[in-house]
């Protein structure tokens, strides 16, 4: 789901701690065989062991963002 950002939803989301990247999900394999974009330092791949796409959600900063983009299976670790 992808929702425009504005600074209302920012201060919310500090304030209550909203969390919603892939680091953040249980389904996230830092070190998995990822996607070749998302080559991390090290060589480490980044994954979505579901499949789905990690580079629209990996990044947890709101900063100089439009919108941000929630993933349907997002579950909290």
């Amino acid at each position: 789901m992808i929702h425009p950002l504005d600074d209302r939803l920012r201060e919310e989301a500090r304030r209550f701690r909203l969390v919603f990247a892939c680091p953040d999900c249980a389904s996230f394999d830092p070190s998995g065989p990822g996607e070749p974009e998302r080559d991390e330092p090290g060589g480490a791949r980044a994954r979505c062991a579901l499949g789905y796409p990690v580079a629209p959600h990996v990044s947890r900063s709101l900063d100089g963002r439009d919108e941000i983009v929630f993933c349907k299976a997002f579950e909290l670790r």
